[in-house]
């Protein structure tokens, strides 16, 4: 990953209630400058839910830069980011956060402005019409890719797009929302659970800076990993340069919901609540409970539902298992990287010519992104462990082909003298 941001930081996932609190105060995203007012303030799930503010501190409120106010951090944040932390800011940016005098807020706006602005973690409107409770969504740039670019809602199954819809509704020339024909949990969480830009990158064919005034920085690809490289070069847009092999790479993000298309639980018709929403009883009500955790901490309100003939403890176990071995193949992944990252290194030094070295870049991208995608997506592959194995083989092949191609080079070279 060296020079991403997320070599400063990559903390462990928790309770949505923090999702805006915890963007905030990450090390990589602006420069330690929000902190907590105290450690104890870490798990104040009602001041977070009230304000991000009652729990936060701005270490220099009479400034707007970004830059470093605690070693090792780093200043990667910028106004697309904070897009799928909140939607607080829905009347004030217009669709895809494009420039326009009736915004607020942009996507070249100074982030640090635009975060002071906001208050609170995941809207109730981000998925319900405030009026009627309807589902809907309202990140624009899973609109864009639903409807503008006619990927549809499930782009690798063209029935299901067609039996689950989405309507564009523009308002004035300005905002957007994504009407749903019918509630669907899958793409209600794809508003933010999916690998998306969120930041400047750089054309990997020509090297050109694209800076934040580019659409390409607030994009969802919407297609699963084994597309994803195909995607990002027909755009022409990659993340940023690996600092020894000089790759261009990307930084996934959390591709949950594409990790989980054509899984079996996907193909049975399982959504992201059945697992993390379940429906509860309280009293005389029955409703969908809106806390969002992990399966394995409510498993019979989830998974022995659906498997009855399993007791808790063998839920546990299956989710554990599955687990192990997915973590297991992601190590092998990581160290066959390393391996190969060490060999370029080695190469590069022995003065292999520079078309060896371009193949061996080409490789580090498929490998990095086969690898990285699994160390991204928040389930340790569970949402799809037949991808992950799958995904996670081609890494380890494509690093093992890369180190025999600089192996050979430095052997042919050796042999030269």
């Amino acid at each position: 990953m060296m020079p991403h941001g997320f070599t400063k930081e990559h903390a462990e996932p928790r309770s949505h209630i923090f999702m805006l609190t915890d963007h905030l105060t990450v090390d990589r995203g602006y420069g330690g400058r929000f902190q907590l007012k105290d450690w104890k303030k870490i798990t104040d799930a009602k001041g977070a839910e009230k304000s991000a503010w009652e729990v936060l501190v701005d270490k220099d409120p009479s400034s707007s830069a970004q830059k470093a106010f605690i070693p090792q951090s780093a200043t990667a944040a910028n106004p697309v980011c904070l897009t799928c932390k909140t939607q607080d800011h829905i009347m004030k940016w217009k669709y895809m956060g494009d420039k326009d005098p009736r915004a607020q807020w942009d996507r070249t706006s100074k982030v640090v402005d635009f975060a002071r602005d906001l208050q609170h973690p995941i809207n109730c409107y981000a998925c319900h019409d405030p009026h009627s409770a309807q589902p809907r969504v309202v990140r624009d740039a899973l609109i864009e890719a639903v409807v503008d670019r006619g990927e549809g809602t499930y782009p690798y199954d063209k029935e299901k797009s067609k039996k689950i819809t989405m309507k564009k509704v523009t308002f004035r020339d300005f905002r957007a929302i994504g009407i749903l024909n019918k509630a669907d949990s899958n793409l209600m969480c794809a508003q933010c659970h999916v690998e998306y830009n969120c930041n400047p990158g750089h054309d990997p064919k020509t090297g050109a800076s694209i800076g934040m005034g580019d659409r390409r920085t607030n994009y969802f690809p919407w297609v699963n990993v084994f597309d994803i490289n195909k995607r990002y070069d027909e755009i022409g847009f990659k993340d940023f340069k690996h600092g020894i092999t000089g790759a261009s790479l990307t930084k996934m993000q959390h591709p949950e919901a594409e990790s989980f298309w054509g899984s079996k639980h996907e193909k049975a018709g399982v959504e992201c609540k059945d697992c993390h929403m379940p429906r509860v009883k309280k009293g005389a009500k029955t409703y969908t409970w809106h806390g969002q955790k992990s399966a394995r901490y409510m498993e019979k309100a989830t998974c022995v539902k659906c498997h009855p003939s399993w007791t808790e403890k063998e839920a546990d176990y299956q989710i554990d298992a599955i687990q192990n071995y997915i973590k297991g193949k992601l190590t092998k992944a990581e160290f066959w990287l390393g391996q190969f990252i060490d060999t370029f290194a080695k190469a590069k030094k022995a003065g292999v010519s520079e078309d060896v070295l371009k193949e061996a870049r080409k490789l580090h991208d498929t490998a990095h992104s086969y690898w990285e995608w699994w160390t991204a997506e928040n389930s340790d592959g569970f949402h799809n462990p037949d991808g992950a194995r799958e995904s996670l083989a081609r890494s380890i092949d494509a690093s093992q082909k890369g180190i025999k191609v600089l192996n050979d080079a430095m052997a042919a070279k050796t042999a030269a003298k």
